[in-house]
């Protein structure tokens, strides 16, 4: 999407083609600036503002010719002023100095524009600049660059560009000035690049770039970050950004998903909260349409499938604007809750985000007077309106909801109708308005309001046109993208995607899958299964495309699910395979000039591109590309599973779920839909899906859907005149409300913004209906029109009402069974100790966040993870001490020899590890399980320590936690004094470390090296800390120690020993392991004397 940049940036990024120049904020050190800015003290200077503010010249805003202790002055007083220029009111936050050129403003001025278009980068050039540039579009001479496909900067042929410059050096210096500033449009991915005026300077033969502005094409960030260095990209004069619309795009920059903000009157009524680029412009016209300019408050979307979270915070934001102090409204406010029918954006897990907000301000919404307007559709939209309507029940907030079965923008009218106390359904409009109620896939089946669409609207005039008798005009034959046997690979291992495909298919009747093969670069070949109806199929999964178009040679279509970063490199190696014939792109933020590149190739080659920035197309009955069309619910719903006679063309992917939904209602369903992405650039245009519909004799009605900005709209307007095109065109381009905004809004789309009049949706809406298409006068109308168009083919015999085919049963996943309640089965497996389906991770009960916060440590998580309970705070500090204390012993102890041998043989971390903890057992480590078991038995049994020790002498039985190679009464280790001293200091009832030290009296006195190791006190202080501490019952502690959770933390903090080791010899780059032969006696039986 193309952002604006302030001055002092282009400036800085054009380089060596432009002089020094220093940006000045409020926080700059006026006094000190010279010290790194010498020349601030040499030169004449020119101050400015630097805020996106244009014709600063006329409003006195300008010094010319000053020196730095004026211009300081100046700017002293000068930063941070709020004025109020042509209607907008601004503070004057940011200026730019630079270096003052003398020059005769009559006769060495020139301007010049660099700007991108679909088929390359246009250069306007007029002698003329300054202020006596006048209309540049109508004066200016124009040269059209070439992309390259290659993505080197072409050589400009500048032919007669610079004819009109009268000076001659100027114009034998303006190709080599002017190639070179391409080069730098090109290499930085500006968008935009005007410079208006620059002057010849004859002692350099250079030129001077006086006055600049810019976009920059901010999806390119991630190629162009080192370049670019710090880049801001500020809102417009007049339009400072408030503290939630900042941190929305924070969010938006940290999300995959899409979220945008504008608020546009704090203290209006009616508040927009909408799911899809597309359908939140679509509701603003409408709002404004019905004369309510004046009360919207903002404009706002999300899409992209956010997470719960995200959405939280995006509706917890507006809610705060919404209910913000010094806005209330006596007669209330309005919050409308909308979008089209998502592809596959999870109603129910946005709608969970928002609902948790909603709950947490309910109070304030009440306080407000806000009354709630739901309508959605898409992939569990059903559950989501379900916790919508519990919602109110359980609040008492006004919340009504409404489904797909309603009008997409009916909520509109049925608010601002019960202002005046009219009940929604005697609302008398052009609209389907059905509250919604639960419905399960049997009734999309067999219900009847399926069958038959409501139509109680006004019928708009008559219109007469054509008849379409489709046949294709004398033009280029074009390609059928898609029949009944297309096939496709799919890059990416996209597994919801290709099953929505299968279960297409399946309700198509096709005879094989469409997905013939899945690429995945990170995995080696496979087969993945799914579900083809109700028989389980294996689809190859492949590394390479290579693979893929080898195998399956008949196929022709990639559909790319390449991310942003590499969508671009994947598809221009797709186009390197002659049998790849059709791409769908469905990344958004692919870099505009990427995508361009790409497109030079695809038609030189005649490939087809869909995108990017799509969700594709679908052919009912044929085929679909991902997700497009939803959950299989929406397919039968909107009857995708056979084709109707209305094609259609659109940018947004949620606006063409909706297109389904009215054609549905409106005429006999969908034969062809097409979104081509919401960018500038998008790979093939609506003129080229047109011209294709115009040549398929299935297709009746043409249905167009354009949008703010751009002028390929302008394409059908001459293709109609020009009779290229003959069928009935149904035409309606959104974002009619832009004019009416007194600031510059940024939708959802990256291409809805429009650079002229001409691009304004109100001016294209009137183009294609004087040329002849059927426009109606406001979203609100396209149903009827569509209507109109179909019911007049039907009188006049050119469509024959449809037989509704038979349809498979549609299978139904057993996800989505358990949602409806109608099956129920036993869970695998039971965990109770975290949860991590849930906005953060939960350790038994207690949030991750509480956790950090508590200061818990290691100790407090092995207490929630292994006890279930958080424990005494010491209990944190003995767990730990525990860990540190049995770490390591030295590299000579078996598991630490272990580790080493593996490690030395070349295995990984994971191998070397189990092979050391495989040795921790009985005689090494593990005797702190049996240590707590023998010492708690003989405590239990009241024996005395020396009945305890004969007792296991006369069962040949050894104690475990007693005795030591090395350490010896005289001689102690200082692990168990340390741990000893904790326990003695801080248990409430050390009783078996007591016994323990009795015990080891009695051992001592036949070897001093049978003291009580730390195996064995590990062992009874666990068992002490179990029955001490309060937090556990008798049975639980003793449950504890039966199943091995006090040797747990031997292998617990052994691991932290074993990975050191591990490390160690990789880090000293140890070689194989051989045992030296002198360390080992052979012990063979002698056999040369044997007899056979």
């Amino acid at each position: 999407m193309a952002q604006s940049i302030r001055e002092e940036t282009a400036k800085r990024l054009l380089g060596g083609l432009s002089r020094p120049c220093v940006s000045i904020s409020g926080s700059t050190d006026l006094e000190s600036l010279p010290d790194s800015y010498p020349w601030l003290l040499t030169s004449s200077l020119v101050v400015k503002p630097d805020v996106l503010l244009k014709r600063r010249g006329k409003s006195g805003l300008v010094k010319l010719n000053v020196k730095w202790n004026e211009a300081r002055d100046w700017l002293a007083q000068a930063i941070g002023k709020e004025l109020t220029i042509e209607g907008l009111s601004g503070e004057l936050s940011h200026f730019i100095v630079e270096e003052f050129f003398p020059h005769d403003d009559a006769t060495n001025e020139f301007y010049i524009a660099i700007r991108t278009l679909q088929e390359g980068d246009e250069i306007l050039f007029s002698h003329r600049g300054g202020i006596h540039v006048g209309d540049v579009e109508q004066h200016a001479r124009k040269l059209l660059v070439e992309i390259n496909e290659d993505g080197d900067v072409p050589d400009i042929p500048f032919g007669s560009l610079f004819d009109d410059v009268k000076d001659a050096l100027a114009q034998e210096a303006l190709p080599r000035f002017v190639q070179s500033l391409y080069s730098r449009f090109c290499d930085l991915h500006f968008a935009f690049l005007e410079i208006n005026p620059f002057c010849f300077d004859a002692a350099t033969s250079s030129f001077v770039i006086l006055d600049a502005a810019a976009k920059l094409d901010h999806t390119a960030d991630f190629i162009c970050e080192d370049k670019w260095g710090h880049v801001e990209f500020p809102s417009p004069f007049g339009r400072k950004f408030t503290d939630a619309e900042r941190y929305i795009r924070e969010l938006d920059s940290k999300t995959g998903a899409s979220l945008k903000l504008t608020i546009l009157n704090p203290k209006g009524r009616i508040w927009t909260m909408i799911a899809g680029g597309g359908a939140s412009v679509v509701y603003s016209d409408t709002i404004c349409d019905l004369g309510q300019a004046h009360e919207l408050a903002n404009y706002g979307e999300y899409s992209g499938a956010p997470t719960e979270v995200t959405t939280y915070e995006y509706a917890k934001t507006l809610l705060g604007l919404v209910t913000a102090e010094d806005t209330f409204r006596p007669e209330g406010k309005i919050l409308l809750i909308g979008g089209g029918i998502a592809n596959f954006t999870s109603v129910a897990a946005t709608f969970t985000g928002i609902i948790r907000a909603i709950r947490e301000m309910q109070q304030r919404i009440r306080e407000y007077k806000v009354r709630i307007y739901v309508r959605r559709g898409g992939p569990n939209y059903q559950d989501g309106l379900k916790l919508m309507r519990e919602l109110g029940a359980e609040t008492g907030l006004p919340i009504k909801v409404y489904g797909p079965e309603t009008y997409m923008t009916a909520i509109i009218p049925i608010a601002l109708d019960e202002d005046k106390g009219i009940c929604a359904s005697t609302i008398q409009s052009s609209m389907r308005v059905s509250t919604w109620h639960e419905m399960r896939m049997e009734d999309v089946e067999h219900d009847d309001q399926f069958q038959t669409a409501d139509i109680s609207a006004t019928t708009p005039k008559k219109r007469t046109f054509a008849e379409a008798n489709g046949t294709a005009p004398a033009s280029e034959k074009r390609r059928v993208l898609f029949t009944d046997k297309t096939r496709c690979f799919v890059w990416g291992l996209q597994e919801r995607a290709v099953q929505e495909m299968m279960d297409f298919d399946h309700v198509c009747n096709r005879d094989k899958p469409s997905v013939a093969a899945i690429i995945y670069e990170f995995s080696v070949p496979h087969l993945r299964p799914f579900y083809f109806g109700t028989d389980e199929i294996f689809i190859p999964v492949v590394q390479t495309l290579k693979d893929a178009t080898e195998k399956f040679p008949e196929v022709d279509t990639l559909i790319n699910f390449a991310s942003m970063r590499s969508a671009d490199k994947v598809t221009r190696l797709a186009m390197d395979f002659p049998q790849v014939k059709t791409i769908a792109i469905i990344a958004e933020g692919v870099p505009e000039r990427k995508t361009r590149e790409l497109l030079v190739t695809a038609r030189r080659r005649n490939i087809t591109i869909i995108g990017p920035a799509t969700v594709g197309g679908i052919k009912p009955g044929c085929f679909r590309i991902g997700n497009t069309g939803g959950m299989l619910e929406n397919i039968m719903n909107s009857k995708l599973y056979r084709p109707g006679s209305v094609a259609f063309v659109t940018k947004s992917g949620g606006m063409l779920n909706e297109m389904n939904n009215i054609l549905r209602i409106k005429a006999d369903g969908c034969y062809e839909g097409v979104a081509i992405g919401g960018d500038r650039f998008p790979g093939t245009t609506m003129m080229d899906h047109l011209l294709r519909y115009e040549q398929d004799p299935g297709v009746k009605v043409m249905l167009l859907l354009g949008e703010v900005g751009g002028t390929i709209e302008y394409e059908v307007v001459r293709a109609i005149k020009e009779g290229t095109i003959t069928k009935p065109l149904v035409a309606w381009c959104v974002g009619t409300c832009a004019p009416l905004f007194s600031t510059e809004v940024s939708f959802g789309h990256a291409g809805a913004w429009a650079g002229t009049d001409s691009e304004q949706a109100a001016a294209k809406n009137k183009a294609l209906r004087d040329a002849g298409a059927y426009v109606p006068n406001s979203f609100q109308d396209l149903g009827e029109v569509i209507k109109d168009v179909y019911d007049t083919l039907i009188e006049k015999g050119l469509i024959t009402r449809m037989v509704e085919p038979a349809l498979p049963r549609v299978p139904m996943d057993y996800a989505w069974a358990k949602k409806l309640g109608l099956v129920r089965k036993p869970k695998g497996f039971v965990s109770t100790i975290s949860d991590d389906r849930g906005e953060e991770l939960v350790y038994a009960g207690w949030p991750i966040s509480k956790v950090m916060q508590g200061n818990m440590g290691v100790g407090g998580v092995l207490s929630l993870l292994w006890f279930k309970r958080p424990l005494p705070d010491y209990c944190y500090r003995y767990l730990e001490m525990v860990l540190m204390l049995t770490a390591d012993h030295g590299p000579a102890v078996c598991g630490a020899h272990n580790t080493i041998v593996t490690a030395r043989a070349g295995k990984d971390l994971i191998s070397s590890l189990i092979s050391g903890l495989c040795t921790i057992g009985d005689r090494f480590g593990g005797a702190c399980d049996q240590a707590a078991c023998q010492f708690l038995k003989a405590y239990d049994d009241k024996q005395t320590p020396e009945e305890f020790v004969k007792s296991m002498a006369s069962q040949k039985k050894l104690i475990m936690g007693i005795g030591h190679k090395i350490k010896s009464v005289h001689n102690p280790d200082m692990r168990v004094q340390l741990l000893k001293t904790f326990c003695k200091t801080n248990f409430s009832r050390p009783a078996l470390i007591g016994f323990a030290e009795d015990v080891e009296r009695v051992t001592t006195k036949k070897k001093d090296t049978l003291i009580l190791n730390v195996d064995g006190l590990i062992g009874v202080s666990m068992v002490d800390m179990l029955f001490g501490c309060g937090a556990f019952s008798e049975t639980e502690a003793r449950d504890y120690i039966s199943v091995g959770c006090i040797n747990g933390l031997f292998v617990l903090g052994r691991s932290i020993g074993f990975i050191g080791h591990y490390l160690d010899q990789k880090r000293l780059k140890q070689g194989l392991y051989r045992h030296d032969v002198d360390d080992i006696a052979y012990v063979l039986p002698d056999l040369s004397t044997s007899h056979h």
